[in-house]
């Protein structure tokens, strides 16, 4: 379980605590595109609902009723997410997909509330709650206030931090496909091949197939 005690939330877990959560979890194995959960799924006390990532990618992603995508997160090895709905058994709000091949711990919700018990768990999942609910803010603020090459540039540097998990160190390339970004900034294919190219040529990044290497986070992240 290497990917969970490299991630910072999980590393914030005393021993005790990330063990009865490892013990509470049931493996769980998604071929790439199979759904873990969809928008509005029920929730009851014996759905598996808590999940961590042990290896594979999955995707957060919403639909409209017309059946157009909006990806908000990629979900990395190491991540746990799944919190909201089990904490207030409310339908699920978006959609959890494999992207590739993929391993998950499933908690159910009965399992859950038997965690929840302990305080230093308790305390952990509002600190998770919180850190997911600011990342949401960001990405708000982002979409109103900047536009669509430095809401481009400042998710490329979120995925180098694995997007959900947050590490304090940047990896020097991304592994995303152009559809995959275009889903996640609500922008057309052409727009955003526009604005890479203009990123490329000021010297922040270099396109690769399937990669984006991040040749200058600062220039990267400068005023468009």
């Amino acid at each position: 379980m290497h990917a969970f005690h490299a991630n910072p939330w999980f590393k914030t877990l005393p021993d005790s605590v990330a063990d009865a959560l490892l013990n509470a979890a049931v493996p769980m194995r998604l071929p790439c595109g199979t759904f873990l959960f969809s928008q509005g799924d029920a929730m009851s006390t014996e759905s598996a609902a808590f999940f961590g990532v042990v290896s594979g990618l999955l995707k957060l992603s919403i639909f409209d009723e017309a059946g157009t995508e909006a990806i908000l997160a990629t979900v990395e090895p190491g991540n746990w997410f799944g919190g909201v709905s089990t904490l207030d058994l409310q339908p699920r709000a978006h959609c959890a997909i494999a992207l590739e091949d993929s391993q998950v711990l499933g908690v159910r919700v009965d399992q859950f509330d038997v965690l929840m018990q302990d305080g230093a768990f308790a305390r952990a999942m509002l600190r998770l709650v919180a850190s997911r609910l600011r990342l949401a803010y960001v990405s708000l603020a982002n979409a109103a206030l900047l536009g669509t090459r430095e809401r481009l540039a400042r998710r490329i540097a979120l995925l180098a931090c694995g997007d959900m998990s947050q590490s304090e160190s940047a990896r020097s390339s991304v592994s995303a496909s152009q559809e995959t970004l275009a889903m996640m900034l609500g922008v057309s294919r052409p727009t955003l091949s526009k604005e890479l190219q203009a990123l490329a040529k000021a010297g922040a990044i270099r396109l690769n197939y399937g990669r984006i290497d991040i040749l200058d986070m600062a220039l990267l992240l400068r005023d468009q």
